[in-house]
């Protein structure tokens, strides 16, 4: 377990009370990872989450680079929020690049930025080769996903996320902005992601 608790230099930049607890579970061929942040001061807590992971493109099964996919677990045809300079939600939207339920990596599609899905129907991903072991990776009670990297690199970063950034020239409250929850005095909410190997 790995505790973040606030201190002077959080409260320098984020002036509330929490703690933020990660706990990494490995069961098998299952890695889970649970976050529980709470609210530890007098006052409500506006606070969002995203996961961060990094996987190797190509996995290491021998499969070339250009045949790794990801599959989702429901069709996805809604567009997706395009990312505007400064890394800001530009806004207009892009297409959705699946075909079906499969997204077929290739380092063109991510020279706009990531890929952002701001409503996204499915709760589980499969990453792999085109065939062989893949990743299965769930994350229920995620609503968002980013999926990005830098072309030519050798990882791709798939994210579940409960909020994301501002849109292009939000100046509002902090309780407007999208994805932001409300966390009451004492209150706590978790968050979870699981990574399966399936050979």
């Amino acid at each position: 377990m790995f505790r973040l608790s606030d201190n002077d230099e959080t409260r320098a930049v984020y002036p509330f009370a929490f703690t933020l607890d990660a706990a990494f579970t490995l069961a098998g061929a299952t890695l889970a990872i649970d976050i529980t942040v709470t609210n530890t001061g007098d006052r409500d807590m506006p606070a969002s989450f995203g996961f961060h992971p990094a996987f190797a493109w190509p996995l290491p099964f021998g499969r070339p680079r250009a045949d790794h996919r990801i599959v989702f677990e429901k069709q996805e045809p809604a567009a997706l929020s395009a990312i505007a300079r400064g890394g800001w939600i530009a806004p207009e939207s892009r297409p959705s690049p699946l075909d079906g339920r499969e997204l077929r990596l290739d380092d063109e599609m991510f020279e706009r930025d990531a890929l952002v899905w701001d409503g996204l129907e499915s709760r589980s991903l499969r990453y792999d080769g085109g065939a062989g072991p893949g990743l299965e990776i769930g994350f229920a009670g995620m609503p968002k996903l980013g999926i990005w990297t830098k072309p030519g690199a050798r990882f791709v970063c798939i994210e579940p996320w409960h909020g994301i950034a501002d849109p292009v020239g939000f100046d509002g409250e902090i309780w407007d902005k999208p994805g932001i929850l409300r966390f009451a005095p004492g209150e706590s909410r978790a968050f979870s992601m699981q990574v399966t190997l399936d050979a």
